[in-house]
């Protein structure tokens, strides 16, 4: 059990942890909008102040892009290393209308803090800096050493990240990381993240005549992009829910018997899912559950589509462009690279006479897995249950988080993935939320992580 004192000054301090989440919210830090890129700025500065209210040596690293916030603080004797990886950045807020409340105005609402930011991934990230803090205030040190690695792209693909790491693998020697940007299992129930899937993520536009034509004069002459454009994305998958792209799953492993009966105990109610969406069915790929094919399976899912007339009542064009905005997640084994030019290859194969084409691949990550049985996980685990009261179960994760595949591959280190938030908690959408007893809880619990995982040991791999 962690000491008094730690879970006394916890206690104290909530109302305190909670304003500086709100001030650090109301930063509009939205990476994707050139128009927020003084607010970028900010936000990486703010980030920065907090480590240095800690002593911590802190730098804010310039890249091509948005800053990165390095920070660490002294090597423990005999104490492993633990890496802290969370963004600063946030997504676009819109559709505006759709808020309550001013997306970056935080507002208290049946125990939920509301803003953009609040789960994805300020909320989470800062459990860790206050857990810091924590340790330090209260008894002057920390018990292992701790290195953060904060940026500002991941919302729009990380594009710099991952040159820093690979030029900076010393500095950034680690034992483990500890990423929160993700759910728990349900409310009650938190959850370990044990495999997240990848993602390839691309924009096909079509061009087609030198201007709009009027759809009576021209139509039947001249190829429409919007309806080539349908064509070739219905092409893409099958009324199974199979993804027709050749050779897509080459590489996919069928579900193993353990887990698949592991996933089937997780207690997941199919019909209050289905409510909580406003949704009289589900759909996806024949012959698997709900679970796993959030979790396990490969998909396809158009983002955007834009062509053609749109505004208010009718206009009979032919339009001169269409275009769409797709992305496969993708699960481990599978090869971004090797998807895309399957998919080039296909595209061309079938797109039209009288069509340009051209296919954008904006970013793409490999799916991973990390390892049940390591002693890292153990420590967690054993946190996890101390701060929320019950175990934590072990669960997949549909979204992409393609630092962590980095991570394994550049410093040789596991990743604890630890979600302090919900399923419900409207990431990426309107009224984004964050429930506050969760954002305790995952103070409390990143503050007994610390000591548990001191008491492991350092490895080679983190001598630096």
């Amino acid at each position: 059990m962690p000491e008094p004192a730690l879970i006394e000054y916890l206690d104290a301090h909530r109302s305190e942890f909670e304003e500086d989440l709100c001030e650090f919210l109301r930063i509009p830090s939205v990476s994707a909008a050139s128009e927020h890129r003084d607010d970028i700025r900010r936000a990486a500065q703010w980030v920065a102040a907090q480590f240095r209210r800690l002593q911590f040596s802190v730098e804010v690293i310039p890249t091509e892009g948005h800053p990165l916030v390095y920070a660490e603080s002294p090597s423990v004797d005999g104490a492993p290393t633990a890496l802290v990886y969370g963004h600063y950045d946030v997504q676009p807020a819109e559709p505006l209308e759709k808020w309550t409340t001013p997306p970056f105005e935080p507002a208290r609402r049946d125990g939920n803090l509301y803003a953009r930011g609040a789960t994805d991934d300020k909320g989470q990230m800062f459990t860790h800096l206050l857990s810091a803090r924590a340790w330090i205030e209260t008894k002057g040190r920390l018990p292992l050493r701790l290195k953060f690695l904060i940026e500002g792209e991941e919302e729009v693909g990380s594009d710099n990240l991952e040159k820093y790491i690979a030029a900076n693998r010393q500095r950034l020697a680690c034992d483990c990381c500890v990423i929160s940007d993700s759910a728990q299992f349900a409310p009650g129930q938190p959850a370990i993240t044990y495999g997240l899937r990848g993602i390839a993520y691309y924009e096909l536009r079509l061009l087609g005549p030198n201007r709009d034509l009027h759809s009576g004069t021209f139509g039947g002459s001249v190829a429409n992009p919007a309806n080539a454009l349908v064509r070739m994305l219905t092409a893409l998958i099958d009324q199974r829910g199979r993804i027709q792209v050749p050779g897509f799953y080459d590489a996919v492993l069928p579900i193993g018997a353990e887990e698949r009966e592991q996933l089937a105990r997780l207690p997941f109610d199919e019909q209050q899912y289905k409510r909580e969406l406003g949704l009289d069915d589900l759909a996806g790929e024949e012959g698997f559950t709900t679970l796993e094919r959030r979790w396990v399976r490969p998909t396809l899912d158009i983002n955007g589509l834009t062509s053609g007339y749109q505004g208010e009542g009718a206009k009979t064009v032919l339009p001169d462009r269409a275009s769409a905005k797709f992305s496969f997640r993708l699960v481990p084994r599978q090869d971004p690279d090797e998807v895309t030019r399957s998919l080039r290859q296909m595209l061309q194969s079938i797109c039209p006479p009288g069509i340009r084409m051209e296919l954008i691949d904006h970013h793409g990550s490999p799916g991973v897995m990390v390892p049940l049985d390591s002693p890292y996980m153990k420590a967690a685990a054993r946190a996890i249950q101390q701060a929320f009261g019950a175990s934590p179960v072990f669960t997949r994760e549909g979204g992409s988080i393609p630092i962590v595949a980095t991570f394994h591959d550049l410093l040789g280190a596991e990743t604890l993935l630890l979600g302090w938030g919900q399923d419900d908690d409207n990431t990426h959408s309107p009224n984004e939320k964050f429930a506050l007893a969760d954002f305790h809880c995952g103070i409390k619990a990143s503050t007994i992580l610390w000591e548990e995982l001191s008491r492991i040991g350092k490895s080679a791999a983190a001598v630096d």
